[in-house]
């Protein structure tokens, strides 16, 4: 996970919560489309193509 930049693992953190991406949005105070692609940016660098794939991907490279 070295790979996502400070604002994307911030909105894994939310991710992990189960935010929508509106709920990300208010929660780091950036716009939805932001949020929307940083969201979209975690899902591509972690190779994956939902957003519970990407909750299970992080836990694992955690380990």
């Amino acid at each position: 996970m070295e790979n996502l930049t400070e604002k994307e693992t911030e909105a894994l953190h939310y991710v992990k919560l189960g935010y929508t991406n509106r709920q990300i949005a208010e929660a780091m105070s950036v716009s939805y489309h932001t949020a929307k692609a940083h969201v979209s940016s975690i899902l591509r660098k972690l190779g994956v193509k939902n957003r519970l794939c990407a909750v299970l991907k992080s836990q694992e490279l955690e380990k």
